[in-house]
């Protein structure tokens, strides 16, 4: 779709204010107009897409292929139709000062997304076709017409997915390219990722699982409620930690083209960093600390079992070794988890202590407080000793290493 300049007029000449009267009269109309052509090219897109299903597994590919691109053509269409929506009517009843907060709302996020083209192309291209859809969906329940709402949601549930996907997949790529070196930008980008993951449960996952007619999306249902539970009340840092902890395990199965192993296993990494530098800065608040803990036993847990125990493929076989280590221990003490459960919580503790210290011992940044933490906790548990570092010197042994110096010169003087 072409994009269009939009010229905002500040000289409020004699001319100008009759044209802002003409303007304001003819909204009504061009609002009307507009409406009429969306819901035109909106009835398009449902039936093109109802036919480009219903022969999915039609084995004339020529025919097939005809349907889908009738399909497309008609989404264009549909999409540019709701552009010229807002360009030819939105943004004048904003200029005009008759746009609700909604309209003048839409017209500010418009912007934003339009401010993305020069820098962030791919992801402008994905974010302003999924904006458009959004709003035309708003208007489709506000209708509160069911079957026109049904009809509708199967294609827009279609395009939102392909729509999301493309949008974790373009962050995806900025990090496996290492984009920078600079943490800050990185940090934004992963902050990018789960900030989308949420936007997609909150407003299409929700709708997919009203939609469920064959229990397909049930295996997920317990952790999409966990994930709803923090939606209500404020969230600390931890909650935060745990909240995107519980979307990465989704997307394990939502997103698992978009958001390869590889990405994955690295925002995992990014939330046990964040989850050890809380611990650290809540090391005077004795209950804080035994709650982050628990937050980072179920993170360490979460990581091995659902992502590197499934890795094929690892760069480093040194790791590779130490984790085929570290993963049989686990197995041997995962017998307790329901024969005893204080045991198992307690072996896996210890289990991942150490296992952490190892890791953090060959790494290159600092990470000395939060060793000293974890090994005051197996002190604790009575599987490691805290020797006092005291240094103390024998007078004797000072003794005899001067008699010895003192023989040795005598010896050097009978000599000469």
């Amino acid at each position: 779709m072409e994009e269009k300049s939009l010229r905002v007029m500040t000289d409020k000449t004699f001319f100008s204010k009759i044209s802002t009267t003409i303007s304001k009269m003819l909204i009504p109309t061009k609002i009307g107009i507009n409406g009429m052509l969306i819901s035109l090219k909106r009835n398009a897109l449902i039936k093109a897409y109802q036919n480009y299903m219903d022969n999915l597994n039609n084995e004339n590919s020529v025919k097939k292929d005809a349907l889908f691109k009738k399909y497309e053509d008609a989404y264009a269409l549909y999409l540019e139709a709701i552009d010229k929506h807002i360009i030819d009517s939105v943004y004048k009843k904003v200029r005009n000062g008759t746009a609700t907060a909604f309209e003048k709302d839409a017209l500010s996020n418009y912007y934003t997304i339009i401010s993305l083209k020069e820098k962030e192309y791919i992801e402008y291209k994905f974010r302003k076709q999924k904006y458009l859809l959004e709003l035309d969906y708003e208007t489709v329940k506000a209708t509160q017409k069911n079957k026109i709402v049904e009809a509708y949601e199967e294609p827009y549930l279609e395009k939102m997915d392909m729509l999301y996907k493309g949008i974790i997949k373009n962050y995806a790529v900025k990090l496996a390219d290492n984009i920078t070196n600079k943490y800050e930008l990185k940090d934004k980008v992963y902050d990018s990722i789960f900030d989308t993951l949420e936007e997609y449960m909150d407003k299409i996952f929700k709708i997919k699982i009203e939609k469920d007619e064959n229990g397909i999306i049930k295996d997920i249902l317990e952790e999409y409620d966990k994930f709803e539970s923090y939606s209500v009340g404020k969230l600390d840092i931890g909650d935060i930690i745990e909240k995107r902890m519980t979307l990465l395990g989704i997307s394990r199965q939502v997103f698992t083209h978009s958001l390869p192993l590889v990405i994955a296993e690295q925002c995992y990494v990014k939330l046990l960093k964040d989850i050890r530098k809380l611990i650290v800065s809540v090391k005077d608040n004795k209950n804080r600390v035994e709650k982050s803990y628990n937050l980072f036993m179920n993170l360490i847990e979460e990581y091995n079992i659902k992502l590197l125990s499934t890795k094929v493929y690892w760069e480093n076989p040194e790791l590779r070794e130490d984790y085929k280590k570290f993963w049989a221990k686990y197995k041997t003490i995962a017998v307790y988890r329901k024969q005893n459960l204080i045991k198992f919580l307690r072996e896996r503790e210890i289990l991942f202590l150490k296992y952490d210290i190892q890791k953090l011992n060959k790494s290159k940044h600092d990470y000395k407080q939060i060793i000293s933490m974890h090994k005051q906790k197996l002190v604790n548990y009575g599987v490691m000793k805290n020797l006092k570092n005291k240094c103390k010197t024998l007078e004797g042994a000072k003794y005899v290493k001067k008699r010895e110096t003192d023989n040795a010169r005598a010896s050097r003087s009978s000599v000469s």
